[in-house]
């Protein structure tokens, strides 16, 4: 199994940019499908993006089109989640997690998850 640990996250102004990072370990990261979920307080856990082990991309999810990018690097077995033009609605617990069989937008689709990293977007 994959052991997954997000960080870059923080607090940042409105306008701003994060780069979050997630690290796997136990098994390489290019086996699995690999999404960015984010949850806010009070409200379900959303999708964002996902990527597969070639780089092709689902999503991301309307609330941050054209803003937030996802990306990995196989050889360093990590993936990414460049946040740019920042909101405070952006504001949230950021997950990553990864299937070896699908890249759905479902979280209960994924088998592996990190711990999380805190987002915070002030005004």
């Amino acid at each position: 199994q994959v052991q997954l640990v997000e960080s870059g996250g923080g607090l940042v102004q409105a306008g701003g940019s994060l780069r979050l990072s997630c690290a796997a370990s136990g098994r390489t990261i290019n086996m699995y499908y690999v999404g960015w979920f984010r949850q806010a307080p009070g409200k379900e856990r959303e999708f964002v993006a996902a990527i597969n082990w070639s780089g092709s991309i689902r999503g991301p999810a309307d609330s941050v089109k054209g803003r937030f990018t996802i990306s990995r690097a196989n050889a360093k077995n990590m993936v990414f989640l460049q946040m740019n033009s920042l909101k405070p609605e952006d504001t949230a617990v950021y997950y990553c997690a990864a299937s070896p069989t699908n890249w759905s937008t479902q979280p209960g689709l994924y088998t592996y998850w990190g711990q999380g990293t805190q987002v915070t977007v002030s005004s």
